[in-house]
């Protein structure tokens, strides 16, 4: 009997090693058809999880509530798994170098507790050969075990989404590979339980590693030709968002925009690909100038602003500034690696003190990473100049009502609005007398 037919069988079970905003609704997804442990080291996380509550807001208290997964903080669960699935996240060091702490420290951990006949898939983004150059050799250190007799390994790349509640795991095609065509056929039967829309096989682990990094890194590109031209139409007086809106009725034109590229994909992946690249002695020319631009939008958006603020003839240091948002992006409580807190550090610089509103942030998360104590939109009040960083539903149904009473009662060209992610409209804001500006 093969092992996908004992886990369908319920005599054995999948493990789940880190339950971040990938790890956990795989693991509530899987337990609707066979038995699922979900481990973490975080205590309070696995206490959360066990108390029905959802602090990633990915699948809801309700389904937390429901589910049958077997939430721990104890690794020796993990004994009773002969299918592992790792989702921890892959950060970058300050100098933008791969932090690979979180997979290899879950790879001790794996190994401590691997059984004979496990098959252990990773899922964590990484550069391609990671997964049999860095983890291998822990697994089999740890274990004592031999890879590709006592034990297995693939990898299958994450491809869930933050906060999008239509492209989900079930929906996604999902990219799997194994060290063999064994493990492959079983590690494509085991996702195919989850994953309505299918599953693509890659030829081996460095192909599946490299189609993910290379994703992100795509559309890490492509935002920042989109940021570019915001740059160079901002100088000409064009406003970016009608021009695109004008070279995309052509059938063949990408609908990309320009914005802030946080979170913990799209602006790290890229990273990850040029240093393995440069290993290989090819320093990359496209990837790196992309990330360059990207990196530098807060700090743009942050210098426009006092621009404006400027023209509106406002005294810069005693000016009031209010910001809607502080998460990487909409509708997602994650608010590491945003680079609104780009835009709130450049904006310090200048003397400014902004004040900030995110009701979908975690609280203490912005506070523990930024200094940031979060205030409700009824702080929004004699506001000189109002930044809309993150386009959540709430913010976006504000009405143009809602946005006149956070600010001072003044003449016209005295407001300033800085549009981050264009979710407003421009000519009724431009007639209600406001100084509006976007990317």
């Amino acid at each position: 009997m093969s092992l996908y037919e004992k886990i369908i069988n319920k005599e054995e079970k999948i493990a789940l090693v880190g339950l971040g905003y990938v790890g956990m609704p795989i693991a509530v997804e899987f337990s609707k058809h066979v038995n699922v442990i979900g481990f973490d080291i975080n205590k309070a996380k696995i206490e959360a999880y066990k108390n029905g509550t959802d602090p990633t807001k990915e699948v809801g208290d309700d389904a937390i509530r429901a589910c049958t997964v077997e939430w721990t903080a104890d690794e020796s669960r993990l004994k009773e798994a002969k299918f592992i699935i790792v989702a921890v996240p892959t950060p970058v060091n300050a100098d933008t170098t791969p932090d690979l702490t979180p997979v290899i420290s879950s790879s001790e951990i794996v190994g401590r507790n691997l059984t004979r006949g496990a098959i252990v898939v990773y899922e964590s983004t990484v550069y391609p050969g990671v997964t049999e150059e860095t983890c291998v050799p822990i697994l089999e250190r740890e274990s004592g075990l031999k890879c590709g007799v006592d034990f297995k390994v693939g990898y299958s790349p994450e491809r869930i989404n933050p906060g999008d509640k239509v492209h989900r795991l079930t929906t996604i095609k999902k990219i799997v590979s194994g060290m063999d065509a064994e493990s492959l056929e079983e590690i494509a039967a085991v996702y195919g339980i989850v994953v309505a829309a299918g599953v693509h096989k890659a030829s081996s682990i460095q192909v599946a590693e490299a189609a993910k990094v290379i994703e992100n890194s795509q559309r890490d590109i492509n935002i920042a030709f989109m940021n570019e031209l915001s740059i160079i139409f901002n100088k000409m007086g064009i406003d970016t968002l009608e021009v695109l809106e004008a070279a995309g009725t052509k059938w063949n034109f990408l609908p990309f925009r320009p914005g802030l590229v946080g979170g913990h994909c799209i602006g790290i992946d890229p990273y990850y690909l040029t240093y393995r690249a440069e290993q290989f002695g090819y320093h990359s020319q496209i990837i790196l100038s992309g990330r360059r631009i990207n990196d530098d939008m807060g700090k743009y958006v942050a210098e426009q602003t006092v621009k404006q603020l400027i023209k509106a003839d406002k005294p810069i240091r005693t000016t009031r500034v209010g910001c809607l948002g502080i998460t990487f992006k909409e509708d997602c409580p994650d608010a590491r690696n945003s680079k609104v807190n780009d835009i709130l550090k450049e904006l310090r610089e200048y003397g400014i003190s902004p004040i900030v509103c995110d009701p979908v942030a975690d609280a203490p998360d912005a506070k523990r990473f930024y200094g940031v104590d979060l205030v409700p939109i009824s702080a929004f009040r004699d506001l000189d100049c109002l930044i809309i960083a993150v386009a959540h539903r709430e913010f976006r149904a504000l009405t143009n009502e809602d946005i006149a009473g956070m600010f001072r009662d003044e003449e016209n060209g005295k407001k300033v609005i800085i549009d981050v992610k264009g979710v407003r409209n421009r000519k009724e804001l431009t007639e209600l007398g406001y100084r509006y500006w976007r990317l």
